[in-house]
């Protein structure tokens, strides 16, 4: 009799659990989406047989359910607190976080962070989104002038010559005093063939440094070729 009831009990405890983890239709449908970990970068909330996940740098991770709208992600050793209505996440406060706030919004339906706009080759709307990063905090390593000539030269690289030539005009825009990124720039209108657009970028860099030897390099190169 005792261990049937005891198997009974289990048989409860177990049952109960496995509901616990589910969530409602209307939590489903509020907290789905797509929301941004930061500036640049998303992580996606969804449900699979009504248990939610998140897809978050090429990784599913499966937070544990502390209750209908708190979650534990053992990954980060965070706890995301949904707030549906106001369509965003908030990290549990502790110690680690020193005081600081950390809040996810939600993205509008259709809308991308930068560099995903810059894989559309969507060059206004990545612009505008790098430009609205560094007005709010100019010292953000995403539109660091190096990192993001280095995401240019890594599609230059692979010869994705528009992208290349997006970041590089971006860049320009955002630090329009660096010959660097003019001569960058110059680097992907020649992989290009576009010649003018290249000595016009080679010119522009000189124009802030004279000394730029990789600009006077090609710059000379490109007018003994006319």
């Amino acid at each position: 009799m005792k261990t049937k009831l005891l198997f009974s009990i289990c048989c409860a405890l177990f049952l109960l659990n496995c509901t616990s983890k589910k969530n409602t239709d209307e939590f489903i449908s509020n907290a789905s989406g797509r929301y941004f970990f930061n500036a640049d970068e998303v992580i996606e909330v969804v449900f699979k047989d009504k248990e939610l996940y998140l897809n978050w740098r090429n990784s599913d991770l499966k937070p544990l359910k502390v209750n209908d709208s708190i979650f534990y992600v053992r990954e980060l050793n965070e706890k995301l607190i949904f707030n549906t209505k106001k369509h965003k996440i908030v990290l549990a406060e502790k110690r680690e976080h020193k005081g600081e706030k950390f809040t996810f919004l939600k993205l509008k339906k259709g809308e991308k962070t930068p560099s995903e706009y810059l894989e559309d080759n969507n060059y206004e709307l990545a612009l505008n989104g790098y430009k609205e990063i560094q007005e709010r905090d100019s010292l953000n390593p995403i539109i660091k002038e190096r990192n993001l000539n280095r995401t240019g030269y890594r599609y230059l690289n692979n010869d994705e010559i528009e992208k290349a030539i997006n970041v590089f005009k971006i860049n320009t825009e955002l630090y329009p005093t660096s010959s660097n990124t003019f001569d960058s720039l110059g680097d992907a209108y020649l992989k290009s063939n576009d010649t003018i657009k290249a000595i016009d970028s080679y010119k522009k860099a000189l124009s802030i440094n004279p000394e730029n030897r990789s600009s006077m390099r090609n710059l000379k190169k490109l007018t003994d070729e006319k």
